[in-house]
């Protein structure tokens, strides 16, 4: 990446997405947040320069800086992939570190966040503007929807497809061929052995659904 690069948003990820960009000699430019209170101060030496939408700094995406939505509630992090979008036309970059392992033949998207030490397999795909924690293992044929977030050290076995804005807590176990709905949940250290539906939360060994 040859222009440095904006990142959105200055708590959370944000510092994990820093390191990351300086991991592969990537200049951070600056961040942008909509928390006043973070607004002046630095970040490992790098400054919150204002808000998400300052006129001044978006203007630069796509010419002289590229952006990263470091932001990992959905929500807000789909708004502000939709303003950079619309008032820039263009896409996030990804933020990789260098130490993941992702072979030539996965398909990856656009503005996503892999952390160290992922492992993906063969002819995996991850689409768009997803999350990937620390160590998580992403198996051969995995299908990863946009917005999907995965927890650290959890392992998605081979075949699994997991729909647009998922989320499974760290230290989770899928095992092969399972799907996961749209919008499903799955809490922290569960084996999900059987489908879950688009929409629901499920818990524990093995992952049985939360009553709400």
């Amino acid at each position: 990446m040859e222009n440095p690069v904006i990142i959105f948003g200055a708590d959370g990820i944000a510092k994990a997405a820093q390191e990351i960009f300086d991991s592969n000699q990537v200049i951070v430019y600056g961040f942008l947040d909509d928390s006043v209170s973070l607004h002046n101060q630095q970040i490992n030496g790098v400054t919150v320069l204002g808000a998400t939408d300052d006129a001044g700094y978006l203007k630069l995406i796509g010419k002289k800086a590229e952006a990263f939505v470091a932001v990992d509630e959905n929500a807000y992090r789909k708004g502000l992939v939709k303003m950079i979008n619309e008032k820039r036309k263009k896409m996030p970059v990804n933020a990789i570190h260098k130490f993941v392992n992702i072979p030539e033949s996965v398909f990856l998207g656009h503005g996503n966040f892999i952390n160290a030490g992922v492992l993906v397999g063969a002819n995996a795909k991850i689409s768009n503007h997803c999350i990937v924690n620390s160590g998580a293992i992403i198996d051969h044929e995995v299908v990863l929807e946009d917005f999907v977030q995965i927890g650290a050290g959890s392992i998605i076995n081979a075949g699994v497809h997991i729909g647009a804005e998922a989320f499974i807590g760290a230290g989770v176990t899928v095992v092969s061929g399972v799907t996961i709905g749209e919008g499903a949940r799955v809490g922290a250290g569960s084996v999900v052995i059987t489908d879950v539906s688009s929409g629901q939360t499920v818990f524990g060994n093995p992952a049985k659904p939360v009553e709400k």
